[in-house]
């Protein structure tokens, strides 16, 4: 089982199915948002 955390905010975007429990990084989409909006 994985887990998509957000790097920003460390909220849990979303789980997916893998062989080993991974946790990756990304940004979600509330932190995507604030960025193009403070450009």
């Amino acid at each position: 089982m994985g887990t998509l955390v957000c790097q920003t905010c460390n909220s849990t975007i979303d789980h997916f199915e893998d062989e080993k429990v991974t946790v990756l990084y990304s940004k979600c989409n509330c932190c995507n948002d604030d960025k193009k909006k403070n450009k």
